[in-house]
């Protein structure tokens, strides 16, 4: 059996080279470049080593012919949602059409990317029938596993984390969750139903939005009294039953997205949600927040706010990963702009090509290029940043009376003896 994975970015590619472990395996994407970069042994997003990449064998292609010769479909293909927050389904409409022009009797098409219940059977079967002549359940079977996959995770990999499985019917239950099976060694759990699946998978994510939101909310609250946040969290997170979230900026195509396509089918279908957008909205707003923040203390601290330079690092939407997919950084940077400020970026990771394409900015090539600044901002966790980030550059970078804000708060036992102001999150 040969196996076609569509879309390889940092779900497929990782799901490609585990299955071509075991079968053959036809790697599609519409970007040619990626498919040039994958041929050259290269993974720009850096979930895949060039080590493995040279170790197995995949047909990686841009031409949908080649989709063919495959029975069993993978649909790894974003899912992200447009300026006013509601769903964007175009490219799994998009990879649902290119796979029905090919599809033949007897295949199989698993979707993994993230929806709200009901899209499978409600809109991608209904393509699939249309562009194949085919019958639904009669001549093709249709599942859905929830991708799991956490970018820059080298520990919770595809193989090493339990995986759903759901199908239109129980032999194709139990075909595609032996196929699964065959690579996952974490384990398979047969989901009730495909709608189940999708669910499952749509909640994931809102529970850690919403555990993230009410520690951005705290955070808020816990500013206004001058207490620090982190300080807070530590003291409460020695119970053992406490929950050990963070507040932060939350960003990315999983967390910051997700919650949005089951609130778009919950007032579908007439109901309106109130706590999964409240924990929305009070991250959307956090980087306005500690951009305000910046120039409030730069006031403080005596500083001419008009034409401040202030340095972010960081731009991408977690630690340790170059994807800059609606990040929240650019939050920040925005507002700076409305307020006069000139702010940097540097990025040791992310593509500067990528940012000047996606948001029209030109990042700096050093921490230096443009100092001393008036304000710092580590916005970013990446371990650049904690392995080379110390006094003696700290004090080289910023300016007498400056300000160091610590979104993550990570270098307060690293700051001492700097006339500076510090503030974290």
């Amino acid at each position: 059996m040969r196996i076609a994975v569509v879309g390889l970015g940092y779900v497929g590619l990782p799901l490609a080279v585990s299955f071509a472990k075991e079968f053959d395996v036809i790697g599609f994407d519409i970007k040619k470049e990626r498919i040039e970069e994958l041929k050259n042994g290269k993974d720009s997003t850096g979930e895949v080593s060039s080590e493995e990449l040279k170790n197995i064998s995949i047909k990686y292609t841009a031409n949908p012919e080649d989709l063919k010769n495959a029975s069993f479909y993978i649909v790894t293909v974003p899912t992200p949602i447009d300026e006013h927050k509601n769903p964007d389904l175009t490219p799994l409409v998009k990879a649902s059409e290119t796979i029905g022009k090919y599809l033949k009797k007897g295949d199989y098409v698993v979707y993994e990317s993230t929806v709200y219940p009901g899209v499978t059977e409600d809109i991608c079967v209904p393509i699939l029938e249309k562009e194949s002549g085919l019958t639904f359940k009669k001549d093709f079977k249709v599942g859905y596993s929830p991708e799991r996959i956490n970018p820059g995770d080298k520990i919770h990999t595809f193989e090493n984390i339990v995986k759903v499985v759901s199908g239109c019917d129980k032999e194709s239950l139990d075909f595609i969750a032996e196929i699964y099976g065959k690579v996952v060694k974490a384990g398979i759990f047969k989901a009730e139903s495909i709608k189940v699946a999708e669910a499952a998978k749509v909640i994931e994510n809102t529970q850690r939005d919403l555990n993230i939101a009410l520690m951005n909310e705290l955070a808020l609250i816990f500013d206004k009294m001058n207490i620090d946040t982190k300080s807070v969290l530590e003291a409460a997170g020695t119970k053992w039953n406490f929950l050990k979230f963070e507040p932060g900026l939350v960003g990315g195509h999983c967390i910051g997205v997700d919650p949005y396509y089951l609130t778009f089918k919950a007032q579908e279908i007439g109901y309106h949600p109130q706590i999964i957008l409240s924990g929305r909205k009070i991250n959307d707003y956090m980087g306005k927040f500690i951009a305000e923040k910046t120039v409030k203390l730069l006031i403080k601290a005596n500083k001419l706010v008009k034409n401040a330079k202030v340095l972010i690092l960081g731009f991408t939407f977690k630690e340790n990963v170059p994807d800059i997919r609606n990040t929240k950084v650019i939050d920040i940077y925005s507002e700076l702009i409305e307020y006069g400020v000139n702010p940097y970026i540097f990025d040791p990771i992310a593509s500067t090509d990528e940012i000047r394409d996606e948001y029209n900015i030109e990042t700096i090539s050093s921490l230096d290029e443009k100092s001393p600044y008036d304000g710092i901002i580590l916005a970013v966790k990446h371990d650049y940043f904690i392995q080379n980030l110390d006094n003696n550059l700290i004090k080289k970078l910023i300016s007498k009376n400056g300000v160091f804000i610590d979104v993550k708060g990570i270098m307060k036992n690293k700051l001492e003896k700097i006339d500076i102001t510090y503030w974290r999150l």
